[in-house]
């Protein structure tokens, strides 16, 4: 379970014990939210691309951003394209639902998005549905190994009414 994984990935830094799991799922943002009684824009989601050449790119961003196509093929020079969900798993290293930038497959590399600058905390799952753990914005650059800081998302349009 991959869950596990990110457990035996934080133990050593002494973090396995602020992991949280629910008895309820945290697989979406507006459920994740739910379950820990906070903002949705504070959900810290992983986004997993594919690149042309099969290999896989994570963009964490806040809970209230979607991926802007312009601004990803600006900065990674091919359009956004997100893997099947059945391909999520043995590209990535963790299912959809649970997707995180802790303990991933080698050679997938972790970017930050801009959005979440804006906090001093958020919430990134933890390799499982029903899982978070609450890290600072620096601990979650460190401990997510990130490759650095893009800005290629923009706000979620409300709703037509």
């Amino acid at each position: 379970m991959s869950i596990q994984k990110v457990k035996e990935y934080f133990r050593p830094l002494g973090l396995e014990e602020k992991i949280r799991e629910f008895d309820v799922s945290s697989a979406t943002v507006a459920l994740a939210a739910k379950a820990l009684g906070c903002e949705e824009q504070r959900i810290a989601k992983t986004l997993s691309f594919v690149l042309p050449d099969g290999s896989c790119v994570l963009i964490v961003a806040a809970g209230d951003v979607k991926v802007d196509n312009h601004r990803f093929k600006e900065r990674f020079g091919t359009k956004a394209k997100m893997p099947v969900i059945e391909d999520v798993e043995r590209l990535v290293g963790h299912a959809v639902g649970g997707v995180c930038p802790f303990a991933v497959n080698d050679g997938v590399e972790i970017y930050l998005d801009q959005s979440l600058k804006r906090f001093e905390t958020v919430f990134p799952a933890c390799g499982s549905s029903n899982s978070a753990i609450e890290l600072t914005i620096d601990e979650l650059e460190r401990y997510a190994g990130a490759s650095g800081w893009v800005d290629v998302c923009k706000p979620i349009a409300p709703p037509a009414e």
